[in-house]
């Protein structure tokens, strides 16, 4: 489906400069073996729940607000297994089961996916396939983790 609409990412300051770039680590929640992924938030308030577990790593973050804008949209919100806690799984060398879902929605042709916060189940986060759909909106601020 089609999607517009204003998303929020938490980046280090140090990528701050380039607001679509992606990911840097070579796995995550819904990107591997040289995937490309960016990952955003539908709310300011959801960007900070999706880097709670990382926030003690001392990087000094930057909240930039963008909009994505995308004709196909694979939306996977309804599904309970997309919210598991993978690095737990992937630590035993097995391969995370939510790629399962980010393999179907680029082999089924989609730019990004949307899906339901493990911890917050009324927040939404997205993972972008083509960050070239994601436009910078701003201005960047200084992020304060509230929590």
């Amino acid at each position: 489906m089609p999607f517009d609409a204003p998303v929020w990412r938490l980046l280090s300051a140090a990528a701050s400069s380039d607001p679509q770039c992606p990911a840097q680590a070579p796995e995550g929640r819904f990107h591997h073996a040289g995937q490309i992924a960016a990952y955003a938030s539908l709310s300011a308030e959801g960007a900070e729940v999706a880097v709670k577990r990382y926030l003690n790593d001392g990087v000094p973050r930057v909240l930039v607000p963008m909009r994505l804008v995308c004709d196909r949209l694979a939306d996977i919100s309804a599904e309970p297994e997309a919210s598991i806690i993978w690095q737990d799984i992937r630590a035993t060398g097995a391969p995370s089961p939510t790629w399962t879902f980010s393999d179907k929605a680029r082999r089924d042709g989609a730019e990004a996916m949307i899906y339901a916060s493990r911890s917050r189940p009324d927040l939404q986060h997205v993972v972008v396939f083509e960050p070239s759909c994601l436009r910078f909106v701003g201005p960047v601020t200084p992020f304060v983790p509230k929590t």
